[in-house]
């Protein structure tokens, strides 16, 4: 699970320094970008080197991540066929775990951002025009090009990411088939609390630091 959430960590991370041709104010691409540049605007403020004064920003920063990100169609996609088997009250309780854990360790983590350059190559749009696919290069501080490409839906009038893939590699697919091996041996419940504990660790950890 590690390994796919630092995984996670650079997709967020790449997401909010992309840069690139704007394209109309309607399409994927203008939407990344308008996040983007709310992203950006909290992490050059002064304040955001001072870890008290850092508390509120990094609560905008959270702001903005849950506009571009949905993260109930990203655990819904991620649990699978298991989804139905989750109640209401534990749709909602794991949509929150979830988010938390992969929210708590990016904003960690790009309290280290240093200007990480960002190749937007490509964008393509479905036929129906309700599926896009933006994709990325980011450029590494050691020069290693990571290719990351997001997967994004036009959901109730919004465009919204549903999915990453770094270096062709799916996130959903890859936390699927961790949180199967899960399911195939214990509950949702049991799925759920062992998200929760880690997001729960995480946050201490946070506040420690």
């Amino acid at each position: 699970m590690m390994r796919t959430i630092r995984h996670m960590v650079l997709a967020l991370c790449s997401v909010f320094i992309l840069y690139g041709t704007v394209h109309a104010a309607e399409s994927p691409l203008a939407v990344l970008q308008t996040q983007i540049d709310q992203i950006l605007n909290v992490l050059k403020e002064p304040n955001y080197k001072d870890p008290i004064k850092r508390v509120p920003l990094r609560a905008q920063i959270e702001k903005y991540v849950h506009e571009i990100f949905d993260f109930s169609e990203f655990s819904a996609r991620t649990v699978g066929r298991n989804w139905p088997s989750f109640s209401d009250a534990q749709k909602e309780r794991f949509d929150k775990a979830f988010a938390n854990l992969l929210l708590i360790t990016y904003l960690d983590k790009i309290q280290g951002y240093n200007g990480e350059k960002i190749e937007y190559s490509g964008e393509v749009l479905s036929t129906k025009g309700d599926r896009a696919e933006i994709q990325t290069i980011v450029t590494l501080s050691d020069g290693k090009p990571v290719p990351v490409a997001y997967r994004m839906m036009l959901k109730n009038g919004k465009w919204v990411v549903y999915d990453v893939l770094i270096e062709n590699v799916s996130l959903i697919k890859n936390y699927r088939s961790q949180f199967q091996d899960v399911l195939t041996r214990g509950t949702p419940e049991q799925l759920i609390e062992r998200v929760e504990a880690r997001a729960r660790e995480l946050q201490a950890q946070s506040t420690v630091n």
